[in-house]
């Protein structure tokens, strides 16, 4: 009896880890895909994705998908070459309708430049945890060695993802670590908990906190 029982907690168990992995394995999976679909629409429009003006996307994309303002340069942000927090929901709605991605998404500019706008399922594409994708130049995430890193590109997973699977992400595609590397932990977007990591950001100490049950946390992959 005791055999049988330890072989089915076993398979639980195992089962677990297979969902686990491929929980993972999605999140990897739209990261790189939000890469390609930017990186195809730069080659093609020589602008990146919500940065490209409204008359010059609308001239060149079916359904009017609007843009980052009316020319390039007005706002000041628009046309600069890069994905401005103001930009976030625009990103989405040029990838859309030039068909580097699927959905049908209606972004609409922010007026300050450093704001990010809030996202919602008509806006932006979710994970599989519910949480909110972005690609976005910003300062917004874990590092180690400054508590002002510079602004980049990068593309945040989303929140609503479970500490363990975050540091389980980290760990398969890069260092592992929250605060170096290509990918980091994201402290602050799409309601993301400070409690996701422990230490302090700009010091060595930055960690994972993978061993508790937290479900809402996010990463951001360096581009």
């Amino acid at each position: 009896m005791l055999v049988i029982i330890g072989l089915a907690l076993g398979g639980v168990l195992r089962g677990q880890e297979l969902i686990n992995a491929a929980k993972v394995r999605n999140i990897a999976s739209q990261l790189d895909g939000v890469k390609l679909a930017y990186l195809g629409f730069n080659d093609r429009y020589r602008s990146m994705p919500g940065d490209m003006p409204a008359d010059i996307a609308n001239a060149n994309m079916p359904g009017n998908p609007g843009g980052c303002g009316p020319t390039r340069g007005t706002p000041a942000f628009c046309g600069n070459g890069d994905v401005d927090p103001a930009e976030n929901l625009v990103v989405w709605a040029q990838l859309a309708h030039a068909n580097f991605i699927l959905g049908a998404y209606n972004g609409a500019v922010g007026a300050v430049q450093s704001a990010t706008v809030a996202p919602s399922l008509t806006t932006n594409p979710a994970n599989s945890f519910g949480g909110y994708l972005l690609l976005v130049s910003d300062a917004d995430y874990g590092d180690a060695t400054t508590t002002t890193p510079r602004v980049v590109l990068n593309v945040k997973s989303g929140g609503m993802v479970p500490a363990a699977t975050i540091a389980e992400l980290d760990r398969k595609l890069d260092d592992g670590i929250a605060g170096t590397g290509a990918i980091r932990i994201a402290p602050v977007w799409d309601n993301v908990t400070a409690t996701c990591y422990t230490g302090t950001l700009g010091t060595g100490t930055l960690a994972y906190t993978a061993g508790l049950s937290l479900n809402n946390c996010g990463s951001a992959a360096i581009q």
